[in-house]
């Protein structure tokens, strides 16, 4: 199998959740450090124009958003699983809702000024800046929780988790599966990364006993590599051969839009960070989309999203 690439960096709590998947899974990955804001030049080499955090490299095969990743790195090591078999929808639905719900309520909470300061304390007041337009361009008119109101749903989100942890060491049983890193990650990012806040977590004790089991999975071995390495490693695989999608193929196609395979079309998120991926769609199946795009540093290269929270439109060829 040829190497597993995370395109990440270390305060990202969406690459937290990739990385304790790597962990949990035992699987050895190369680590690619990426700028937290734009201009993100080597991101957009291989992704076409998606750029949110982190993002899965496998040759010239690009893995976009966390919950493909994770069915990419099931199927590569199904044991031990993240969908057990009694759980298999409700642990896909409580990992969308703990993705999307919990974390926007955790970063409603953590951003505040206390929590702000401390991230961006010791650096140059126009840093902050950066990132703050850089994410209201993410955002792209979506709805921001006011912290009261992002404070007061992250308490009871919390004793929500708490109650599901009752008599078990993880959400649904004695094993962790996707829900658990999905609801994990935006509450490392309380504990660890805007510290100042976490005493928001102290009333759910079961919940603590429950973070420090799942940090303790680790994050697996690692060995860093450069952004320029991996594009030479996409360009590489992809010049051996006009390959198809290693992971995902074999699945059949779903027309849900009235396009054809070939078709030049655009792939973007339906939410946040709406920026566009254009190529030719080579497939469509229940679960996913895939681009082919051709890129002068990387070749040909193959872009993947999952089709829940993405939106296919067609392009002028």
């Amino acid at each position: 199998m040829a190497d597993l690439i995370l395109h990440h960096y270390p305060s990202s709590p969406f690459s937290e959740k990739v990385r304790l998947i790597l962990g949990y899974k035992k699987l050895a990955w190369k680590s690619v450090h990426i700028p937290r804001i734009m201009p993100k030049p080597d991101v957009l080499t291989l992704t076409g124009g998606y750029r949110k955090t982190p993002f899965l490299q496998i040759g010239a095969d690009i893995y976009c958003d966390t919950a493909l990743i994770c069915d990419v790195l099931e199927h590569l090591a199904p044991e031990p699983t993240l969908y057990p078999a009694q759980h298999k929808g409700i642990a896909r639905a409580l990992a969308q809702w703990a993705d999307d719900k919990l974390f926007w309520a955790a970063m409603g909470y953590n951003f505040s000024p206390a929590g702000a300061a401390q991230m961006f304390g010791n650096a140059p007041p126009e840093q902050a800046k950066a990132f703050a337009d850089d994410r209201a361009k993410m955002r792209s008119g979506m709805p921001r929780l006011p912290m009261g109101d992002a404070a007061a749903a992250y308490k009871s989100y919390l004793r929500r988790l708490a109650n599901m942890l009752e008599g078990q060491d993880f959400l649904l049983g004695k094993a962790p599966c996707v829900a658990d890193f999905a609801a994990y990650h935006p509450l490392w990012f309380t504990r660890t990364q805007t510290s100042v806040m976490a005493g928001i977590l102290n009333a759910t004790p079961g919940v603590l006993a429950w973070m420090d089991r799942m940090a303790a999975m680790g994050h697996g071995v690692s060995q860093n590599m450069s952004a320029t390495e991996s594009i030479a490693v996409c360009a590489k695989s992809a010049s051996l051969s006009d390959h198809s999608p290693s992971v995902l193929a074999a699945e059949p196609f779903q027309d849900e839009h009235g396009i054809a395979l070939g078709s030049t079309v655009s792939i973007s998120s339906e939410s946040f960070g709406p920026e566009p991926t254009v190529g030719e769609l080579v497939a469509a199946t229940r679960m996913h989309y895939t681009l082919r795009r051709e890129d002068p540093r990387a070749g040909k290269v193959h872009v993947h999203f999952p089709r829940i929270g993405f939106i296919l439109k067609r392009e002028q060829a």
